[in-house]
């Protein structure tokens, strides 16, 4: 039966709609039907739902979605009792063969989704102070750094945003030996001393990309 099951949700996992590959015209087409069993969380185009936890991973870079994809897979991620949506992946990203992550990977980079709501209230000029030593690794506007192995944070869900940043904080992400960049995350959230810190450096992150400030 577990068999069965696993090879079902292969089979789901491993196909992309039309509609995706669409609305991704501009960037390359994902040549195999793979992957809608991604939208079955994440949404549509996997823009996110936050009715289920997962948030808008559309248009991040393909490389960091096969890093954490990998992590997911290997038990750096996702393993910890309180991650509870870690432990969904878990699971699901284990299945997937590494030429297969890969390709999930670039699927979610080639897809195109709206930004996501601002959901979160938040001092965004006090949140402006704190993100500066984000900005570091992160960049001045979110856009991420590959080679500090640093993801971008503009356009991702606030709520997803402060959910990663207590789960670094109170040590339920980041704490596998072989997980070099959720450790150097866990150092760097040292800055922000309390839930307020951390809402208004997220408030801040919603206002970049965007014509809000």
């Amino acid at each position: 039966m577990k068999r069965n099951s696993a090879i079902l949700f292969a089979a789901i996992v491993l196909t992309c709609t039309s509609l995706a590959a669409a609305a991704a015209d501009e960037k390359p087409v994902i040549p195999d039907d793979r992957f809608v069993y991604c939208t079955v969380c994440h949404g549509v185009q996997v823009g996110g739902n936050a009715n289920l936890g997962a948030p808008r991973i559309s248009g991040l870079s393909a490389w960091y979605v096969e890093q954490q994809l990998t992590a997911f897979s290997r038990g750096w991620r996702g393993t910890h009792e309180d991650d509870r949506g870690g432990q969904e992946m878990r699971p699901m990203a284990a299945i997937l063969t590494p030429a297969e992550i890969e390709r999930a990977a670039r699927y979610v980079d080639a897809v195109e989704s709206p930004p996501a709501e601002v959901t979160l209230d938040g001092d965004a000029r006090h949140g402006e102070i704190l993100y500066g030593s984000c900005a570091a690794c992160h960049g001045v506007r979110a856009e991420g750094n590959a080679a500090l192995g640093s993801p971008p944070l503009a356009g991702l869900n606030d709520w997803y945003l402060l959910t990663q940043l207590e789960h670094f904080k109170s040590g339920i992400r980041g704490t596998s030996p072989d997980d070099t960049f959720g450790q150097q995350m866990q150092a760097a959230v040292t800055v922000l001393n309390d839930e307020q810190a951390m809402q208004d450096v997220v408030r801040y992150i919603t206002t970049l990309g965007n014509d809000e400030r």
